[in-house]
């Protein structure tokens, strides 16, 4: 009553594929729930109990039309640098662990991963499950908990997803089938050609020698296609690119960055760069300092850069300047880490905002969060309520700034300035709306607010996928597979 999701290789679309399956069996009326053993990402969500998961787990729950939760991704990895992460165990920080220590762990977190699924499926009858990166990772196979070893455990139909897009999708699909550890070969039931451009029709003889190559049935030809749908991880931020919008808006990409899905709904509206530290400011009608996993490193690094500077211009020049989470942090006037963020020692923030933040202890606070942005002008005045989520280690003592959201934030006397710890601001349209009204005003151009809209990114995507794979055989797949779950 169960499948798992594979890829050739990462990025080739497992994780909306399997959000895509989800919606369409739940519109045929079978209650499904994802699931990821082990996801690495610095894209994560805040489950209503406060638990912290993987991004495209979350996406997928929302197209299930369920609740996500930490089940539904047991293990995440957010990556700190210098091959150490911090491992996320049922949505609550663990340890920082350097990889060859985090590998010993892996037998124990499997067990702890079955668990989870187990639970999954004694609530909702079936799961899609969504492998990691490339499957056949050979050199990883005694310790890959998210494909091989989670698929030994479990022995359910497999489907295999390829992106032919990146070129030798015929080599992608034979080799990673045919170097799948023997026992798992024969449980590879279907595969998914996706990101096609053009006819399909012109693919059909490709797909004759890949099922007459591996024996298995291509069950369709999934084209390319732009459905606003949140990021999985940081590979997804090469993808963007900016439109033509008249309204420019930097977005800082730290090293570290996190949780850039913030700004995925304002891409939809304005021309929003990502950009370097050192990138030259000017030209901008505002800059936002977005979430990162390593404030003091990031912030280390946007001062060699030089970039302290030129937000410092910016702010002279009536130009807004927006902090979420660690971007919050950085624009207040001081950071003492008490060694449980980065080194420990006292470092000066940009000063664009009076608030100190310590970090005095390895608790995250990770909480869904409903707040009323304070009624400061020109920009937070035209909010109102918004929601979203926390996630963040440290506590920011605002100085003298003025609240900008009730119970959240800081903002400068002028207003231009401000930063929350809520991730999500800008994915409600007041907020989206009150900004960039502000900004076209600016620049002496009209802006009509963007209205609510009444479509589901979901259905749209279940509508392609019914439309081009065989859901059919997919649906007699999932509801007929027999494990030893």
């Amino acid at each position: 009553m169960s499948l798992l999701v594979v890829g050739t290789s990462s990025h080739v679309g497992k994780s909306v594929t399997v959000a895509a399956l989800c919606r369409c069996l739940v519109r045929r009326g079978i209650s499904v729930a994802p699931f990821k053993s082990q996801n690495m990402s610095l894209n994560s969500f805040v489950t209503g109990d406060g638990g912290e998961i993987g991004m495209a787990q979350a996406m997928q729950a929302f197209a299930a039309r369920i609740p996500p939760t930490t089940d539904m991704n047991p293990v995440l990895l957010k990556p700190k640098g210098d091959c150490v992460s911090q491992v996320v165990l049922h949505g609550r920080p663990y340890k920082d662990v350097p990889i060859a220590e985090y590998y010993r762990e892996t037998p124990e977190l499997l067990k702890e991963a079955l668990r989870a699924f187990r639970r999954l499926k004694k609530k909702y009858g079936q799961v899609v499950i969504e492998g990691a990166g490339g499957a056949a990772e050979v050199n990883l196979y005694d310790r890959d908990i998210a494909n091989t070893q989670l698929a030994l455990a479990l022995r359910l139909p497999i489907i295999l997803v390829a992106d032919i897009e990146r070129g030798g999708v015929f080599a992608q699909v034979y080799g990673t089938i045919k170097l799948l550890p023997p026992e798992l070969q024969p449980l590879v039931k279907g595969i998914i050609i996706n990101k096609f451009r053009g006819d399909p029709a012109i693919f059909l003889p490709g797909v004759k020698i890949i099922e007459d190559l591996t024996g298995v049935p291509v069950l369709g030809i999934v084209p390319y296609f732009s459905i606003p749908l949140p990021s999985e991880d940081s590979l997804s931020i090469g993808d963007k690119k900016s439109s033509d919008f008249p309204v420019r808006i930097a977005v800082i990409r730290f090293p570290h960055i996190a949780n850039f899905t913030d700004f995925e709904l304002l891409e939809q509206y304005a021309a929003v760069e990502y950009v370097a530290p050192g990138t030259p400011l000017d030209g901008y009608d505002c800059v936002i300092l977005p979430g990162t996993k390593n404030t003091v490193d990031d912030l280390a690094v946007l001062r060699k850069s030089g970039t302290d500077a030129g937000l410092h211009k910016a702010h002279a020049n009536g130009v807004p300047v927006i902090g979420i989470c660690g971007g919050y942090q950085m624009l207040g006037r001081e950071l003492v880490d008490d060694g449980f963020e980065s080194a420990k020692g006292t470092y000066a923030g940009l000063g664009l905002l009076d608030g100190v933040t310590r970090f005095a202890s390895y608790n995250k606070n990770t909480v869904q969060v409903h707040r009323t942005a304070c009624p400061v002008p020109p920009i937070l005045s035209g909010i109102g309520n918004v929601t979203g989520y926390e996630i963040h280690m440290g506590v920011t003592v605002t100085g003298t700034d003025h609240e900008a959201f009730s119970g959240d934030g800081a903002v400068s006397k002028d207003g231009l300035v401000f930063g929350t710890y809520m991730h999500g601001l800008f994915l409600n349209l007041s907020a989206v709306n009150a900004l960039l009204s502000y900004l076209y005003k600016k620049r002496g151009l009209p802006f009509t607010p963007m209205p609510d809209s009444a479509s589901d990114p979901y259905d749209t995507l279940a509508d392609a996928f019914e439309a081009h794979v065989d859901m059919d055989r997919i649906t007699v797949l999932l509801c007929g597979s027999n494990s030893d779950e």
